[in-house]
């Protein structure tokens, strides 16, 4: 395990085994001075990983007084597995609840009220836990969520038959058709060249299982949308082109919970937290900051 304290935030990293014995690379970032005001969770995309792009990210929510938890997916970033390969959605659901859970029991942390947050894959991801877990998280931060992915993105139908059924046969192999992930998702051109440095992220194409397991995920999603009932706070970019905006609507729509807000950034890409110029950024920011500190405040007030 490795500990560093700098900027008034505790940063942790280690390697824990799970249940099914694989190694998972996790971290935390803790405010050094005060109690924090909630825990948030996150849940990374699929070209993605709980370091190098979220290190900025959980900081910054660190610094607001945030304690910030993430992990790497069995298969992703640091984590054991065959990289980027998604046997199961669900199984992947799963790893993340089975780790997530231990730490809600730390009792350091047990009495905060807890924030899922996820970006693009991580929105199925969270969107997916808390339908396992309905009443165990007290809201969700969604930005450009994976409830379904833009038909740009996806072989046409004739060709994606083909693959799904060619997915029984060679699960593994990297066969799925893609297009260049950072140019859809970086609009600012400096911070898209970015992306070449994040060497543990994978840039190959998709597996025919994970594809196939993804599909399979935002259309049990698009069929779920109702029973999300959870505070939700679901951000998007209006040109994204690599998860549909029309879908993040559509969940604000019909989630049956009251307490729900969608903000749409006109010209924005994917990577709203990434890839878009400053001033965009630290709008998104600055409107996740007000979301969480009004509903941990909220939530402080009617537990004590």
């Amino acid at each position: 395990m490795r500990f560093t304290p700098c900027d008034g935030i505790k940063m942790e990293e280690s390697y824990e085994k799970n249940s099914k014995g694989l190694e998972i690379f996790c971290k935390s970032w803790l405010p050094s001075a005060s109690k924090p005001k909630a825990a948030v969770f996150y849940c990374h995309g699929y070209g993605d990983t709980c370091s190098f792009f979220f290190e900025g990210i959980a900081r910054k929510l660190a610094s607001s007084g945030y304690a910030v938890f993430a992990m790497d997916y069995p298969g992703f970033g640091l984590s054991e597995g065959l990289h980027c390969y998604i046997h199961s959605f669900d199984g992947l659901v799963d790893d993340v609840i089975e780790h997530y859970s231990k730490i809600k029991e730390n009792p350091e942390f047990h009495s905060l009220p807890s924030f899922l947050f996820g970006q693009s894959m991580g929105g199925a991801v969270a969107l997916k836990i808390h339908l396992k877990q309905p009443k165990a998280w007290d809201g969700a931060i969604l930005v450009a969520p994976m409830c379904k992915i833009a038909d740009d993105m996806v072989p046409p139908k004739f060709l994606t038959h083909i693959l799904i059924g060619l997915a029984n046969v060679l699960p593994k192999h990297k066969l799925v058709p893609n297009k260049d992930l950072a140019e859809a998702a970086f609009r600012d051109l400096k911070k898209r060249e970015q992306t070449a440095y994040n060497v543990v992220a994978y840039k190959d194409k998709p597996r025919l299982k994970s594809a196939v397991e993804m599909l399979k995920t935002t259309e049990e999603i698009e069929q779920r949308l109702k029973e999300v009932s959870l505070p939700i706070f679901i951000l998007h970019g209006e040109a994204d082109t690599v998860t549909d905006p029309s879908v993040s609507k559509a969940l604000y729509e019909n989630a049956s919970c009251s307490d729900k807000k969608l903000q749409l950034y006109k010209d924005a890409y994917h990577a709203l937290l990434e890839g878009e110029p400053d001033e965009i950024i630290t709008q998104v920011f600055g409107d996740i900051i007000s979301w969480l500190d009004e509903h941990s405040l909220t939530h402080n007030q009617s537990s004590s």
